[in-house]
């Protein structure tokens, strides 16, 4: 049973370009393939994905450390994803590594390992996209350390 419906209506504008509409008062955003298939006139859907996957893990962090009255701002993140073929020869994600960087040193953040054991278990997107695709995620502070 689920506790929400998301939908999200997509109306195709000229070949692969979609006006992507989200409802309410949220912005159309155009989604389109890069060439030679589409004119990359907006994201395509891998970078829609990775994103996502970085949305999700970033918004997660940031509620984790808040839960404990920490500011990690501004937090970034960076999705990588590998591109290539399958075992049938066809396009697929093998992968993808998200790299999110706090906006502070992890000295001034109290909690932090805890955050840092627990945030993605939290994180909608990612465990379910990770359910198929194999995601890697490093935490970074501000200073470059790897925390995770």
């Amino acid at each position: 049973m689920s506790d929400t419906t998301i939908q999200v209506t997509l109306v195709q504008q000229h070949d692969y370009r979609f006006d992507i509409h989200f409802g309410g008062d949220v912005p159309v955003l155009t989604g389109d393939e890069p060439a030679p298939l589409g004119a990359g006139l907006g994201p395509s859907p891998v970078q829609l994905l990775s994103a996502a996957v970085g949305n999700c893990l970033s918004d997660s962090l940031l509620f984790a450390l808040r839960k404990f009255k920490q500011a990690p701002e501004p937090i970034r993140c960076t999705v990588t994803a590998e591109v290539g073929r399958n075992a049938e020869s066809r396009m697929r994600v093998l992968s993808m590594k998200a790299v999110l960087t706090l906006g502070v040193p992890a000295a001034s953040l109290e909690h932090l390992e805890r955050v840092l054991g627990q945030f993605e278990a939290f994180c909608t997107v990612t465990q379910s996209v990770g359910q198929g695709i194999p995601i890697t995620v490093e935490v970074l502070d501000s200073t470059g350390a790897r925390l995770k």
